[in-house]
């Protein structure tokens, strides 16, 4: 009777797998998915920032008006706008990007969506993180943030390598595209 033991064998495996699943979107093989994403990404980012100036806005007003209700006290409420702005484009973000078409309202209008690097959907902390992610890029890296887009084929931008996403058209604009050509 031997003491040694067979350690050729390895158990099997439950769970989930360590491998790293392969990238989901291909620009060689699917350029579909890619075509015109930057354009359409630049649009969805006005929009949406106009509906999240807007909404800030709004607050803007509705203090006003209650200042004059309440004689000048909830004034005071003035100084909480840009901590409500921070928190609206971050909930927004999170709502919009965690809902299942995986895009703000800019970007469905745009008809573009964030998918993970392997093809999963956005979730709602992703799209938080996205965000704060987008901001501090830019903040910090501006204009140069955007040329990182022009040397890669998926277009992805720093904040999207930071992050592990990519933007892409949807399935029915690509789709459309695979028709057209």
């Amino acid at each position: 009777m031997s003491n040694t033991s067979d350690t050729s064998r390895e158990p099997p495996r439950i769970g989930l797998s360590d491998a790293a699943p392969p990238h989901a979107y291909d620009p060689v093989t699917q350029p579909e998915y890619f075509e015109g994403v930057l354009s359409r990404r630049l649009m969805a980012f006005l929009v949406d920032a106009i509906l999240i100036f807007g909404a800030v806005v709004l607050f803007y007003i509705f203090v006003l008006l209650m200042g004059v209700v309440t004689l000048g006290l909830s004034w005071i409420a003035f100084f909480f706008i840009w901590p409500t702005f921070v928190i609206t484009a971050l909930a927004y973000n999170a709502l919009t990007l965690g809902s299942p078409a995986s895009a703000t309202l800019g970007m469905r209008l745009m008809d573009i969506e964030v998918r993970t690097w392997y093809g999963a959907p956005c979730y709602a902390l992703l799209g938080a993180v996205h965000a704060v992610c987008f901001w501090v890029s830019v903040s910090v890296f501006t204009p140069f943030v955007l040329l990182v887009a022009l040397f890669n084929d998926r277009r992805r931008l720093l904040h999207d390598f930071l992050v592990g996403t990519v933007v892409v058209n949807n399935s029915q604009r690509a789709d459309a595209l695979r028709r057209r050509s």
